[in-house]
């Protein structure tokens, strides 16, 4: 057995949809049962956690199925000297007051996106890591799924020559739940508790579109409610008052014009939650999480518009799947690996509380954007 190198990670949210499946059991856990993070020496990263949940009931069922301490004291957790790392799934509303409380306390910290629901909020949780001298990420887990690496490694490759154009489509359709069963949680549909899809959304486009593309430098949006009334956990009607779909246009560095959809309130006809079309001057790739196809330039065929006689041709037919070449892992789990490397070893890590803030700051002015119907320039940020 591998020499284990321990670390306490305080990870509060698990009894969340996303803290639970994807932070929990799909990566900690997942990392505990590979037999830890090789580090190149025979020894391993051994995660410890320890979990957090304001439902004694929830948090205490969770930990006893997987044999793991607990508590319902976020202070008492990060008293404890074994604890280097807090991680925090929380909703927005309340990561502001526990990650300032993690960083007082001298820990490390890595939280899911938004990181606040304000810019101003999101650049004081980066400057306090900074100046306390903790390390910080924010999870940016689309960067990880398979079909955006596909994507990437083509736009390195060069493979699309000056690219032009990206076009994202992402969503489907929640339902209202007054006679299905809501598949997403209410408070994501009520602005007055930090919902709105602009904020959820915007965050992720902002990594995406500076990691693979370039850097965004300008963003016009629209926003709309499209469903005005919908019920909650308890089958009460309420009024949505948060933006369930957004329509943005956003100007890339290099002159490359990204469009993107985000809607709760659209049914499906595509091959993959979401996707993205790269159109450029060498050839094109379409992406969505895990497949990417392309069509080169030499391979373009020439449709025909005759609008009088059914389609003679296939176009799907007419693309190339890009192979694998390789194992991919989970997303998020990937990145929790990078992060426990980035704090035992001290390795580069690129996904800090400033990324996380440029994110909010996207859908600060996505949002005023909406509101007031102009384009906005995106200003550089700085610590």
């Amino acid at each position: 057995m591998a020499d284990r190198r321990p670390i306490g990670i305080a990870m509060n949210g698990v009894t969340g949809r996303m803290g639970l499946r994807q932070h929990l059991l799909r990566s900690v856990l997942a990392i505990r049962e590979q037999g830890g993070i090789p580090i190149g020496d025979g020894s391993v990263i051994w995660p410890e956690p320890v979990l957090i949940g304001r439902n004694e009931h929830k948090v205490k069922a969770i930990a006893d199925e997987h044999d793991l301490p607990w508590t319902t004291n976020l202070t008492e957790a990060l008293a404890d000297p074994g604890v280097r790392v807090y991680f925090d799934s929380l909703v927005t509303g309340e990561r502001q007051r526990t990650v300032r409380e993690a960083i007082a306390a001298g820990k490390h910290v890595y939280c899911e996106k938004p990181t606040a629901s304000d810019l101003a909020t999101a650049l004081e949780l980066a400057r306090l890591a900074k100046d306390a001298g903790v390390k910080n990420g924010v999870v940016q887990d689309k960067i990880f799924l398979p079909g955006l690496l596909k994507l990437k490694r083509l736009v390195d490759g060069g493979f699309f020559g000056r690219i032009l154009s990206v076009r994202g489509e992402f969503g489907y359709w929640v339902f209202e739940g007054d006679w299905q069963p809501i598949n997403r949680p209410s408070w994501n549909y009520r602005a007055e508790d930090d919902g709105g899809i602009i904020l959820d959304m915007f965050c992720h486009w902002q990594y995406v579109l500076n990691h693979v593309f370039g850097k965004p430098l300008s963003v016009q949006a629209l926003a709309a409610t499209h469903i005005p009334a919908r019920w909650d956990e308890q089958g009460a009607e309420y009024r949505a008052t948060a933006d369930d779909a957004a329509y943005g246009i956003f100007e890339l560095d290099g002159g490359i014009v990204a469009q993107i959809n985000s809607s709760w309130a659209t049914r499906v006809f595509r091959d993959e939650l979401v996707e993205f079309q790269v159109d450029g001057t060498e050839g094109s790739a379409v992406a969505g999480l895990r497949r990417c196809r392309v069509q080169h330039r030499s391979a373009t065929p020439m449709p025909v518009w005759n609008p009088d006689l059914p389609p003679t041709e296939d176009f799907r037919s007419q693309w190339q799947e890009v192979p694998d070449n390789r194992v991919f892992d989970n997303g998020f789990k990937t990145q929790w690996e990078l992060f426990l490397k980035h704090v035992v070893l001290d390795t580069p890590w690129h996904w800090d509380l400033l990324a996380g803030a440029r994110g909010v700051q996207l859908a600060e002015l996505g949002l005023r954007s909406a509101k007031e119907g102009l384009r906005l320039s995106i200003p550089d940020l700085e610590l």
